[in-house]
C-alpha cells in the first residue's frame, strides 16, 4: 500500500510537503518522491529509492532552496513516482495507490491505439503511467479519472498536481482512504491523518468513495460527488494504519486495542503476562490485558533505528532480514513466563515463527499462546500490493496438508465452528511451535470497527461480500453507481 500527501499554501509549501509525505513512511519501503510547481508553472520530479535509507535521509538536505506554493508527494510500495506530463491539459504531476487488476489488458489496449509506455521495470509497466495515460483520454482531468474509474478493476486513489492547484480523488470502492486538512493559508490532502496533527493541519474532511475534490488557494471545490457505498479495507485498523490516524472517523489505536479486549473476552489460557509484537501487536496486547487483568510486558523490543516494516517489502530475503534484525527477545522478562503474544495477524507465518515465537523459545519462555487479531488470511489482496499469491498464505499451506491437495472451495475452513477450521488451527499451530492458537472471529472484529460489515472490505479473510470475481465485482460496482446517479 502506498501512502499520498499533497499540500497548497498561500507561502512556501515545501515543508509542509517534506515532512507530510515522511508520516507516510510506514505504508511503504521501495520508493520516496515528490513533485512541486516552479515559478514557470512546470512540475519538477524528485525520486529516489528509499529501500535502504530513509525518506527523510533523500529527501532533506537541500530543501531550504526550494520555493513552491503547491506540492505532491508518495511513498510508494512498487513503481517510482509521481511521474510528469505535458498532455491537452497542460503539465501535470500525478502519484497513485492502489492495484489495476486488469493492467497487461489496458496496457496492451492503449497501445493499440498508439500510446507509448516509457516508465517500464524490468518488464513491467509503470502503473502510475497505466492510470495517467487512461486520464489523458477524456477531455478534462476530472472527467479522465472517471473514464479510468470505469475502465480499470480493482482500486486506485490519486492526487494530479497542476499549475493551478491538486486534483484528489478516492477509489470508488473506497478502498483506500484519504483526508482534507487545513490551517490558515494552507490546504492538505493525506492517505493518513497522523501526517497533520504535528504540521498544525486539522481533519476538514474525509473524502468518500468516488469522490473528486480540487484544493487550491481559493479552497476546497468538489469537482465530482462521492458514493454513499464503500469498502474500505478493514486491515487498516488491524495493521496497516498508523496508530495516530483515523478512517472515516475512526482512530486506529482504539480498534485495536478494542480487537485485544474481544480475544480477552473469549480466551481461557491462564498466564503470567501478555505482550505485543512491535509495533502493530503492541496496542492488540495492552487491549487484551485491560480485558483479561494480566499485566502487560515487552518481552520483544524492536530496534527502531533503520528497520521498516517486515510486511511490505516485495522480496521474502528481505523481509525475514528485517525480521530477524528488528526483534531483540528480553531475556529478562521472558524467561520462566507464560506468554500471551498478541500480533495483528498471520500472512506467511514464517517469520512468527522463525524470528519471534523461536526467539521467545530461546529467550526461556515456558509457554507461548498466539493471539492474531484477525481471522486466517485466506485470500489475496487484489486491492493493494501485500499477498500476491495464495501459496504464499500459511492457513492455505495447511488446507493443502490437510488435503493433500489445493481445493477451490475453502469456505468449511472459513467456517470458525467447523471441525475443518479447528483442524487447520491446529495444524497452523504445530507448525509455528507455539503453546496454543486462537484467532479471532470476524464479527468481533468488525465491532471492533464499529462499521456495517457492509461497509468494510473482507475479501481477504472470506473471499465473498465484496466481490465474486474481479469481473462481477466490477459489474456490482457499476450498477451502483448508475443507482447513485
Amino acid at each position: 500500500m502506498s501512502g499520498l500527501f499533497g499540500v497548497v499554501s498561500n507561502n512556501n509549501c515545501i515543508s509542509s510537503l517534506y515532512y507530510g509525505t515522511d508520516y507516510h513512511t510506514h505504508l511503504g519501503t521501495e520508493y520516496g518522491g515528490i513533485a512541486f510547481i516552479e515559478k514557470n508553472g512546470m512540475p519538477v520530479k524528485k525520486i529516489h529509492d528509499i529501500k535502504n535509507s530513509q525518506f527523510k535521509s533523500k529527501f532533506y538536505e537541500g530543501s531550504d532552496k526550494i520555493k513552491s506554493h503547491l506540492g505532491i508527494g508518495v511513498i510508494s510500495d512498487k513503481d517510482p513516482q509521481p511521474l510528469t506530463f505535458e498532455s491537452k491539459f497542460g503539465a501535470f504531476a500525478i502519484c497513485c495507490a492502489g492495484l489495476v487488476a486488469n493492467k497487461e489488458a489496458l496496457t496492451r489496449e492503449l497501445i493499440e491505439k498508439g500510446v507509448s509506455f516509457s516508465e517500464i521495470d524490468r518488464g513491467d509497466i509503470n502503473t502510475t503511467e497505466l492510470v495517467a495515460h487512461l486520464i489523458n483520454q477524456g477531455n478534462s482531468i476530472s472527467y479522465g479519472i472517471e473514464r479510468m474509474y470505469n475502465k480499470i478493476i480493482g482500486s486506485i486513489s490519486l492526487l494530479v498536481l497542476t499549475k493551478k492547484g491538486i486534483y484528489c480523488a478516492r477509489d470508488r470502492n473506497g478502498v483506500t482512504p484519504l483526508a482534507i486538512g487545513q490551517k490558515e493559508g494552507e490546504v492538505a490532502v493525506a492517505s493518513e491523518t497522523c501526517a497533520f496533527p504535528n504540521l498544525g493541519f486539522s481533519v476538514k474532511k474525509y473524502i468518500a468513495p468516488g469522490e473528486i475534490v480540487f484544493i487550491s488557494k481559493k479552497g476546497i471545490e468538489e469537482k465530482k460527488k462521492g458514493r454513499h457505498l464503500s469498502k474500505i479495507c478493514a486491515f487498516l485498523w488491524v495493521y496497516t494504519g498508523f496508530p495516530a490516524s483515523s478512517y472515516e472517523g475512526i482512530n486506529v489505536e482504539k480498534v485495536r486495542e478494542s480487537c485485544g479486549k474481544f480475544l480477552a473476552k473469549r480466551d481461557s489460557v491462564k498466564a503470567d503476562l501478555v505482550s505485543g509484537v512491535p509495533d502493530s501487536g503492541v496496542a492488540h496486547a495492552i487491549g487484551y490485558a485491560i480485558e483479561s487483568g494480566i499485566p502487560y510486558r515487552r518481552v520483544l523490543i524492536k530496534y527502531t533505528p533503520g528497520y521498516g516494516r517486515s510486511y511490505t517489502p516485495l522480496s521474502q530475503e528481505l523481509r525475514d532480514r528485517i525480521a530477524l534484525m528488528k526483534l531483540i527477545a528480553n531475556d529478562a522478562i521472558a524467561h520462566g513466563n507464560k506468554i500471551v503474544l498478541c500480533e495483528d495477524s498471520i500472512v506467511r507465518g514464517t517469520q512468527l515463527k522463525n524470528y519471534t515465537v523461536a526467539k521467545l523459545m530461546q529467550a526461556g519462555a515456558k509457554e507461548v499462546h498466539v493471539r492474531p487479531a484477525c481471522p486466517p488470511l485466506m485470500f489475496p489482496c487484489v486491492y493493494n500490493l501485500s499477498t500476491r499469491s495464495i501459496q504464499e498464505l500459511v492457513a492455505r499451506r495447511a488446507i493443502r496438508a490437510l488435503e493433500g491437495k489445493d481445493i477451490e472451495d475453502v469456505s468449511a475452513y472459513v467456517d470458525p465452528s467447523s471441525e475443518k477450521y479447528k483442524k487447520m488451527v491446529e495444524w497452523i499451530a504445530k507448525d509455528l511451535g507455539v503453546t496454543s492458537l486462537q484467532y479471532q472471529l470476524i464479527d468481533d472484529m468488525v465491532k471492533a470497527i464499529g462499521l456495517p460489515k457492509e461497509r468494510l472490505c473482507l475479501y481477504c479473510w472470506i473471499g465473498r461480500g465484496v466481490q465474486k470475481s474481479l469481473q462481477s465485482y466490477q459489474e456490482d460496482i457499476n450498477q451502483d453507481l448508475l443507482a447513485c446517479k
